[in-house]
């Protein structure tokens, strides 16, 4: 397949200027990181993914809106990236507002990217892909960023290959549930031994299952299957009641997460919006395929998630509660009960 050249990209670009790049690297049959490396020298600038080297960079721009996004579901905070903790295989931020797991060996390629908008105004990013040009993580300043930072933090990054073409690799398929009904009781047996939501992968992995193949596996009392809406309603009754939740939206190297209550839901289309000053999300309902409860044991008291997954096995966001504030959490362990089930048939 032929892909087009850097400057019919940047032509694209100005011709449709109100295309989200995504939409339109879709339309143009590239990925987002090869539309974003074609305006390198016109507006973008490659960058050093290294996580050591650019948060604490990042931290400099003072307050930011973080996004991180998987194909069905996008969520953004806004907050100042302190309190990065780095490491060879994962690191993090935990801090009130920006709170993220992050995975090196997705972040690959990056970008500083100043975008002139149709009002004349600059909006300024740094934006991180991984090896198939999919987006992984992007950083947006803000009018009460430390913007006389950005020139300093950009030249600090710059990569001596500022080429404007990228060469991506094919993109992962999804990994359908894995189910072998065989293990059921070595699941059951393992999912009792949890002390830590953390442990679970780690257990079904050892099993060769995954995430999706163990909850249409394990049955009650670990997990219950729930009507499509569950996720609607839950967002619409954390709002009503400003009840506190954790909502965490990921790709395979960023997960991004909100804590706290939410305020106003919107639903526009097929997405569904929380529109609160610091956070958004949006997510895309029309993509929902199953809904699961699932209970997980730790030392402060079963963790209750609500979790939904598109056509393709592939995880869309969890929404927990709080288990720090246990009259929340119990609050949200009754919402949670009150979710309209279904018969556990699941897609073929």
């Amino acid at each position: 397949m032929t892909h087009p050249s850097p400057s019919e990209i940047r032509a694209a670009r100005l011709e449709n200027p109100k295309r989200r790049e995504r939409d339109l690297a879709d339309q143009l049959g590239i990925t987002e990181a090869q539309l974003v490396a074609a305006h390198v020298g016109h507006g973008a600038t490659r960058i050093s993914p290294d996580m050591d080297r650019l948060m604490p960079l990042v931290n400099r721009l003072g307050e930011v809106m973080a996004l991180t996004r998987n194909e069905s579901c996008v969520i953004e905070k806004v907050g100042i990236y302190d309190d990065y903790r780095g490491g060879p295989h994962a690191a993090l931020i935990a801090n009130h507002e920006i709170d993220l797991r992050m995975f090196p060996r997705h972040w690959v390629y990056g970008f500083a990217v100043a975008k002139t908008l149709e009002d004349g105004s600059e909006r300024l990013s740094l934006q991180i892909f991984d090896a198939a040009g999919d987006a992984v993580h992007k950083v947006f300043l803000r009018d009460t960023s430390v913007i006389e930072e950005w020139d300093a933090v950009i030249e600090a990054l710059k990569l001596p290959d500022q080429s404007d073409t990228l060469t991506v690799e094919p993109r992962a398929a999804v990994e359908p549930a894995k189910v072998d009904p065989e293990k059921t009781d070595r699941l059951r047996a393992g999912w009792d031994e949890i002390t830590d939501t953390h442990q679970f992968l780690q257990m079904v992995r050892k099993l060769k299952l995954n995430r999706l193949g163990a909850y249409r596996m394990a049955g009650a009392p670990y997990v219950r299957a729930l009507v499509i809406s569950a996720v609607d309603t839950i967002l619409h009754s954390a709002a009503k009641t400003g009840l506190s939740i954790m909502v965490f939206v990921g790709n395979q190297g960023c997960i991004e997460i909100h804590t706290g209550p939410i305020k106003e839901v919107k639903q526009m289309g097929p997405w569904l919006n929380v529109l609160d000053p610091g956070f958004n999300l949006h997510l895309r309902t029309d993509h929902i395929a199953e809904v699961w409860q699932a209970r997980k044991s730790t030392k402060r008291g079963d963790a209750i998630s609500v979790e939904a997954f598109d056509a393709q096995g592939a995880l869309i966001l969890q929404i927990f509660g709080v288990l720090a504030e246990p009259a929340s959490a119990a609050i949200w362990n009754d919402l949670v009960a009150s979710l309209e089930g279904r018969p556990e048939e699941v897609p073929a």
